[in-house]
This record gives structure tokens, C-alpha cells and sequence, in this order.
């Protein structure tokens, strides 16, 4: 079987993207995997403190036990929230592309969701059903998409009370309701104006193929290739860092005190217990603590954006900002190992990075907006050999809630045309306080880079380098189905 130098690198790129062990564009990655797994940086892990320790350390008042503590004030929120952002006073915006993710939802219940058993507490009671976008995320969407419109005002690709051409604007997301509502809602604050349809297709609540991140090329070589990627990630310690975040999400939702854990049907959080599932048309699966710990992690944080008691988000206890973000570093660890791992990526992202070449290379375009899901973001990101990130003001430091990956066309006075991309997100705080977006306090703002790719002087890459690293990814898919195919290694 020959080897394949392109996937090669991308393996080096998404080690990056996790790990955040490469430095650097263009640094190789030489670390065994034991040298990696130990050198995994986690969100908040210079203050990494279990409850009993912060609660020893602090004044007994810090962490009530039965009684409610009054709403905490607004927090200062920062007026400018920008990283690295590109200076773009000498150009013209020309196309924005956005691949969305869902706003705040309420939790997962299904393919064995624990959080529902995991505590002998009273969730938060949610304002949608299981999975569905919550009202505060609708909220939160609609003040998004005003920001969108002043921003875009601004730059004068669009004139107030914008009422889009036919062709210019384009609104299409997954099945799901939480991703339909939100295009919706994104499109109710950015044209309030204009009638915007939201395309989406085939059975309602349904993935469709455009956004599902499922493996849709398997073969036995395949398999044995991810699972090999895997091992070299850490294996079954792939979460060996999360051993305090572990302790910490147990201590606050009391998970021994749980019917699932009296039961026996949940087990005790260990670091050693993750393995992997690869199968044609499914999402990779991830089993063991870590599937455990991330959908309670991931419930309770959705529970602190809803509660505006700070205390009782955390079922009477008080957390610091340092302590949230080791809990919402669970579940970013979880997508991240789903997710992440290149030839996943490359395989899942396939469509979506189809999809949003032929947008950003349309002239008659103005404005897309593609609505999906986190690990839609993390797909792309790692096969178009991101350099790793870690974003601030959030708890998720990869794809937080409502975040969007925005492609953009500029143009200089010579006509020569110019791309950034940006992850573009509501902070922890505005999330909490429903914070009113403007071009005066806007959202934080993050421009990302790509590994072996030069920006100019004002932070801004070719608008041909982009297009031609779209290319390289959608390529890469048709080099793994060449290389991993196994009737190939059958002729060998």
C-alpha cells in the first residue's frame, strides 16, 4: 500500500489541533505517544482544584448547601474582544461564508446520554425539548444576527434594510430542529426585513448527508488506520488529563449519590477505560468515562448559560471561572477524540467542505449562512490543517456554543482579492446576560491560521491559498478511499 504524504501531514495538523503540541506553521511533530498524552494541555489546568479542596481553602458561606444564592451582578464584559484580527481598513468586503453551530440547546437524551441519572438533583427545567434550540438560544441567535447586519452595514456589502436579490443570499442548514431554528432565528435579526427561506431537506429531525459527520468511506484498512491514529493519541488514556476535571464534575453533581451510580448501570470515572467503534455510515463512537463525563459535563454547562443563579447552576455550589472551564474541557475533549482524529475528519467533512468551496468561489454570492454542529467545525478545521487554538472567554475553547467559522472575500484597490477566516462567538458572560451585540460590544472574535501558509502584512491570506486549501482537503478524501481501499491491498 503506498504511502500517502498529504495525510501524513494532515496527521501531524490535528495533533496539533488537539494537543496543541506543534508550535509553529510548518514544525513537525516528533512526540511519542506517551510524550503526548502527558504534555495535553486542558482548559484551566494551572488552577486545577477538586470542591473539597476549594471548599477546605475558603470560608464555609463559599459553598451552601440547601440554600439559594441571590443572582450575581453583570459582569464586565470586555468592549473589544478581537484576536489577531486582520486590519482591513485598506479593503473591501466582497462575501461572507458562515458555517454555524447551533445555539444554546437543551440536553442530549439519546444513544445513552447519562446526564438524566448521573445526579440525584433537579436539572434546570428546560424551555424546548431534548436537543431542541431553548428559547434563550433563540435569544441569543437573533442578537447574533443583528450584529452580522451592523457589521456588514459597515463594511457596505449590504445597504440597511437589505432586501436580497435573487441568488445573493443563501440560508441552508441541517434537519435537526435546533439548527433550522437557528438559521432562523440568525436570519430574523441579519434581514429583518426580507423573507428569508431556510433550505434544509429530507425527514425532519433526520441528519442529512451535507451535515452528518458520519464515516461514509470504510474499509478493514480503514479501520485499522483510525484505530492506529487513535493509539497514538493515547489509546484508552487518550484522557489521562482529565483526571482532576473527573473528581471536580463528580463532586459537583454528587454522582455516587446518583440512581445511575447506586444502580450499578453507571461506573466510577477512571482515565483508562476509552475505546473506539468505526463503522460505515455512523459517527465514530467513543465509549467508556469519557462518553459518561461528557454528557453530564456538557448538561451542566448548558444549565449554567440557563440559570442565572450562579450557585444553583452548580447545585449549591460555588465554582470558579477557572473550575466551569475545567468541566466544559470534558466535552470539548470528547469531540475533539470523535471528531478530530484526521482520517475522521477528512472522511466526515467531505461534503460540507464541498459545499462551502462552491459558495465562497460564487460571484453572485453576498452572504451564506450553513447551520450544523460543533463536530462539522472540528471536521473542517482539521482537515484544512488549522494550527491549533485556544479560544478565550468561553469555556468551550474549540467550538463554543453558537460559534461561526466565517470565510471572508476582500478586496484592495488593485482588484487583488484577499480571504480570512475567523471563529466568530458569544463569551461566556454575553451567553449568561443575553448581552446585546453592536459594533460598540461585539462578540469575541478569533482569526484563526492555517499550518505552511504565510498571511500578508495586514493579516490577511491569498483568497487563491484558501480556495486551494479547500481543495486539498476535499482532495485528501479521494487519496484515503485510494489508499485505505482494501481491494487495493488485496491486488498488492
Amino acid at each position: 500500500m503506498k504511502k500517502n504524504k498529504f495525510i501524513a501531514a494532515i496527521v501531524t495538523a490535528a495533533v496539533c489541533l488537539q494537543f496543541g503540541s506543534c508550535g509553529n506553521a510548518g514544525q513537525t511533530a516528533q512526540t511519542s505517544a506517551s510524550e503526548t498524552t502527558t504534555s495535553v494541555s486542558t482548559a484551566g489546568e494551572s488552577t486545577v482544584t477538586s470542591l473539597s479542596e476549594t471548599a477546605a481553602s475558603a470560608p464555609a458561606e463559599t459553598k451552601p448547601a440547601d440554600t439559594e444564592a441571590a443572582p450575581a451582578p453583570e459582569a464586565d464584559i470586555p468592549l473589544s474582544m478581537e484576536t489577531g484580527r486582520a486590519d482591513t481598513e485598506n479593503y473591501t468586503l466582497k462575501e461572507v461564508v458562515v458555517m454555524s453551530r447551533h445555539n444554546i440547546r437543551s440536553p442530549l437524551v439519546s444513544n445513552g446520554a447519562a446526564n438524566v441519572i448521573a445526579t440525584p438533583h433537579e436539572w434546570f427545567r428546560w424551555t424546548a425539548n431534548a436537543s431542541e434550540l431553548s428559547l434563550r438560544g433563540g435569544v441569543l441567535e437573533t442578537e447574533m444576527g443583528q450584529y452580522f447586519r451592523k457589521w456588514l452595514e459597515s463594511e457596505e456589502l449590504i445597504p440597511e434594510n437589505y432586501i436580497p436579490e435573487d441568488g445573493e443570499v443563501r440560508f441552508y442548514a441541517n434537519s435537526k430542529q435546533r439548527t433550522i431554528a437557528t438559521a432562523q432565528y440568525f436570519s430574523g435579526g441579519f434581514l429583518p426585513a426580507a423573507n428569508v427561506r431556510i433550505e434544509h431537506y429530507g425527514e425532519f429531525g433526520s441528519m442529512q448527508p451535507t451535515f452528518d459527520p458520519a464515516i461514509t468511506f470504510c474499509s478493514d484498512a480503514y479501520a485499522a488506520a483510525v484505530q492506529e491514529q487513535f493509539e497514538q493519541l493515547g489509546g484508552a488514556a487518550i484522557a489521562a488529563e482529565l483526571e482532576e476535571n473527573y473528581k471536580l464534575l463528580a463532586d459537583v453533581v454528587d454522582y455516587t449519590e446518583s440512581e445511575g451510580y447506586k444502580s450499578g448501570e453507571l461506573s466510577d470515572f477512571v482515565t483508562d477505560d476509552t475505546s473506539i467503534l468505526i463503522e460505515a455510515n455512523k459517527e465514530l463512537t467513543i465509549s467508556g468515562t469519557l462518553k459518561t463525563a461528557s454528557s453530564v459535563s456538557d448538561a451542566l454547562v448548558l444549565q449554567y448559560y440557563e440559570e442565572p443563579d450562579e450557585v444553583k447552576a452548580a447545585f449549591g455550589n460555588s465554582l470558579t471561572t477557572a473550575q466551569w472551564e475545567q468541566i466544559g474541557a470534558i466535552t470539548t475533549k470528547y469531540s475533539l477524540t470523535r471528531h478530530g482524529m484526521p482520517l475522521i475528519a477528512i472522511n466526515a467533512a467531505n461534503p460540507l467542505l464541498k459545499e462551502i468551496r462552491s459558495e465562497f468561489t460564487n460571484d453572485k454570492r453576498k452572504f451564506v449562512f450553513l447551520c450544523g454542529h460543533d463536530a462539522n467545525i472540528i471536521n473542517i478545521l482539521t482537515a484544512m490543517e488549522a494550527e491549533d487554538y485556544q479560544l478565550p472567554y468561553t469555556l468551550d475553547k474549540k467550538t463554543p456554543i453558537g460559534v461561526k467559522l466565517v470565510f471572508e472575500k476582500w478586496e484592495d484597490k488593485d482588484g487583488k482579492e484577499f480571504a480570512a477566516v475567523e471563529l466568530i462567538y458569544q463569551s461566556t458572560e454575553q451567553l449568561r446576560n443575553k448581552s446585546l451585540l453592536t459594533l460598540d460590544t461585539p462578540p469575541a472574535i478569533y482569526a484563526l491560521s492555517f499550518e505552511g501558509m504565510e498571511k500578508n502584512d495586514d493579516g490577511l491570506y491569498s483568497y487563491d491559498d484558501i480556495v486551494g486549501r479547500l481543495d486539498n482537503a476535499i482532495n485528501a478524501y479521494d487519496e484515503m478511499v485510494e489508499e485505505y481501499s482494501d481491494a487495493l491491498d488485496d491486488a498488492a
